[in-house]
């Protein structure tokens, strides 16, 4: 008779998200994931390759919450940056873990549809991409910024980013793009 099963891969990836959320990645090791779910460190491996595999994981199921939020978020462009700065604030060390190696390109792909369609919508299809990466790039910096406590000069955070949020959403209207620069300037 084949011996019972004592945890899941969902419960794996769930007990190392805690700990990468309480510790850092480096709380993520196979022991603590191990005492976290019951069972004994080699018993893991049934399920996952090995740390990096397991961080990946967590990257994945860190992206799928990300990409809902994002999905659930109304309002236009407003309320996907809103979202995307409260899974910042919310999810730190996951946050930071989405923009590592260790995460599957593609299942962090899947993050920019709903910036894509939102962008569309704002600006046309020609310049879609091209907004979705301003927004993205501003929005990943001021939250990277924030996480890391790079602010120093005093102000309201909340108030700088929807500052931020407001002005650079208002320079999407399609009548107000700049001129280009001449190629080679």
């Amino acid at each position: 008779m084949p011996t019972p099963e004592r945890t899941s891969l969902d419960a794996i990836v769930d007990a190392a998200t805690r700990l990468l959320e309480t510790g850092g990645p480096a709380a993520v090791t196979m022991q603590a994931v191990a005492v976290a779910v019951g069972v004994k460190a080699p018993s893991l491996y049934k399920r996952v390759r090995d740390r990096e595999a397991l961080l990946g994981l967590v990257g994945e199921a860190a992206a799928r919450d990300l990409t809902s939020r994002l999905e659930d978020a109304e309002g236009g462009l407003d309320a996907l940056l809103l979202a995307f700065r409260g899974f910042a604030r919310e999810r730190p060390e996951a946050f930071r873990l989405l923009f590592t190696t260790i995460v599957d390109p593609e299942a962090l792909a899947a993050t920019s549809a709903p910036v894509l369609r939102a962008t569309e919508a704002a600006v046309g299809p020609a310049h879609a991409l091209d907004a979705a990466r301003l927004l993205t790039a501003w929005a990943t910096g001021f939250a990277t910024m924030e996480l890391a406590g790079a602010f120093r000069l005093g102000g309201d955070l909340d108030e700088a980013y929807l500052y931020g949020m407001r002005h650079l959403v208002a320079s999407l209207a399609p009548d107000q793009e700049p001129e280009r620069p001449a190629q080679g300037s």
